[in-house]
């Protein structure tokens, strides 16, 4: 399929791309004390067995597949992604700093990138990612520009695998594996490739999520009303009243990123990724076309101390 060919030659930072600090040298942040249980929006997600992965993989090189069986224990999640209104609590109560803040700077679509910023640096593999100094959870886009970008019901964004972490415990609660994940962005479809099922979204007539519609990364004709990200609630819930579990924001997990392959060129690429964690359903920059990763088993792979304009997180806590 033609589609699966170019989807293979993705390199491994068109997603979220690292920080130019080496992962060796992350210091993860302290994990404050607990705040409060479960939010009054978690609903609770059923045990039992559950599918992990794919039979019919999108990006051959990403380990999708092979469809597989999961035993998992009941626990509840997040109905949404963390908001910036529950973030906005979480660093009221502890005086927490992510890591954009204390690096000075974050990554930031081109598109989004105020005129007043002037010029940035681009990412060499991913020339649509800018370096913005002054970036952050707040001012998404660039020193200013909480104003216009920022929204109390939106996810927040612009945090890192251990902001995430530490929200996380402070909430008394943990970031969900990619089987747990799965299992429920699945909604009790089973073998499904989105939580709505098997159509496909396209760019005109069908969208049940929030996603790139257009020629990208030049132009985003934003059909689903949205050119960033939409409302943490917004769109169709699933089956299990989660919303959102693909589009909108990369979600990250607890589990590290790695690839069961023998290819040269995997295993070489998984030379560069080590201590990286793992990131499922894509963002409001997927495209068919481009970024082939808004299904339930598609994935990608993150440093833990990245940070950009698509990337955020649930929560779920035990039963």
């Amino acid at each position: 399929m033609t589609n699966t060919k170019k989807q293979s030659r993705v390199v491994a930072g068109c997603c979220t791309p690292p920080t130019s600090h080496p992962v060796t040298t992350t210091t993860p942040l302290a994990v404050p004390e607990q705040g409060f249980r479960r939010p009054v929006n978690a609903v609770l997600i059923p045990g039992g067995s559950s599918l992990v992965g794919t039979s019919r993989p999108g990006i051959l090189n990403d380990g999708e597949g092979p469809l597989r069986k999961s035993r998992i224990s009941a626990f509840e999640m997040g109905a949404t992604t963390v908001t910036n209104a529950e973030f906005e609590q979480f660093v009221a109560a502890t005086g927490h700093v992510t890591e954009a803040e204390r690096l000075g700077w974050s990554f930031v679509f081109w598109a989004q990138v105020p005129e007043a910023v002037g010029p940035t640096r681009g990412v060499p593999e991913a020339k649509w990612w800018r370096w913005v100094d002054g970036a952050n959870w707040r001012d998404i886009n660039g020193p200013g520009t909480q104003a216009k970008a920022w929204h109390p019901d939106h996810p927040v964004v612009q945090v890192s695998w251990n902001d995430a972490r530490a929200y996380a415990a402070w909430a008394g609660g943990r970031l969900p594996t990619e089987a747990e994940w799965e299992h429920a962005a699945r909604g009790g479809l089973g073998d499904v490739r989105f939580p709505w099922g098997m159509q496909e979204p396209d760019d005109t007539d069908y969208l049940p999520c929030n996603i790139w519609q257009g020629d990208f990364p030049k132009t985003n004709t934003h059909a689903d009303g949205y050119s960033t990200t939409a409302p943490a609630r917004s769109f169709a819930p699933n089956g299990y009243g989660l919303y959102n579990m693909v589009g909108n924001v990369w979600e990250w997990t607890s589990d590290r990123f790695s690839i069961k392959s023998l290819k040269k060129q995997v295993r070489a690429r998984l030379a560069g990724m080590k201590g990286y964690y793992l990131s499922k359903g894509g963002s409001f920059l997927c495209h068919r076309s481009y970024c082939y990763r808004y299904r339930i088993a598609a994935r990608s792979g993150t440093s833990p101390d990245s940070t950009t304009t698509h990337t955020g997180f649930r929560v779920i806590w035990p039963v």
